[in-house]
């Protein structure tokens, strides 16, 4: 092999590794690009354990109104990109099924351990949650409920960092349609603000963190 083939194999051969990283970002932007229009369900192709069940299609979060306690519309789009679990309740009470959801989401959170900051926690209700009434007598850990009072006050007390928020009627039927007829279903968003999977009291914690630990090492959320 003469000089110059060798110095043009080993051209190329630079090129060649250089590209890799360049291709490796293109597929990726790519990727999140569809999966962000919702064309793309990373959770099937990926072949997760599914222990809940895959919400088809996704539901954009963005495409119903949630008000913060302030009353300010809150956009997924504009905040740091995480997975969320939402907590859905109706009628103005948070009753036995909503405080096991709440804390059984509180748990699985805080199980992730360094994964913790990856997750946050949405508590959706259709009235002002600051006129929501916790009917329960014993809360899920086995302690006494709190007297009667300030529902605002046991979030912050029992679910530090949850966010409460108010969605219409008719955004709620849109986006919970499950909950409808299960009042233990709670629901998994992708950092992209689209609702993919829901879960309810039948499926065991351990299996959502399995769940959730196969996404974080899969996926680019």
């Amino acid at each position: 092999m003469t000089e110059t083939h060798s110095m043009t194999r080993n051209r190329m051969v630079l090129l060649l590794i250089g590209g890799i990283p360049v291709t490796v970002a293109l597929v990726a932007t790519w990727l999140w690009y569809f999966v962000v229009r919702g064309d793309l369900d990373i959770v099937s192709i990926l072949g997760t354990a599914n222990r809940g069940e895959l919400v088809q299609p996704p539901r954009q979060l963005d495409d119903q109104t949630l008000l913060d306690e302030s009353g300010v519309i809150l956009k997924f789009a504009d905040m740091e990109p995480r997975w969320a679990m939402l907590i859905p309740a109706a009628g103005g009470h948070c009753d036995e099924a909503c405080e096991k959801s709440l804390y059984v989401t509180r748990q699985i959170q805080v199980a992730m351990g360094k994964h913790f900051s990856r997750l946050r926690r949405f508590y959706i209700e259709e009235e002002h949650t600051g006129d929501t009434e916790l009917v329960v007598s014993q809360l899920s850990d086995g302690r006494p409920a709190p007297a009667a009072g300030d529902f605002l006050e046991y979030l912050a007390t029992e679910h530090r960092g949850l966010q409460a928020l108010t969605l219409s009627a008719a955004g709620y039927n849109a986006l919970f349609e499950e909950y409808s007829s299960d009042a233990g279903t709670w629901y998994l968003a992708d950092p992209a603000g689209w609702i993919m999977m829901s879960y309810n009291e039948q499926v065991p914690y351990k299996d959502v963190i399995a769940d959730l630990k196969f996404l974080f090492k899969n996926s680019g959320g």
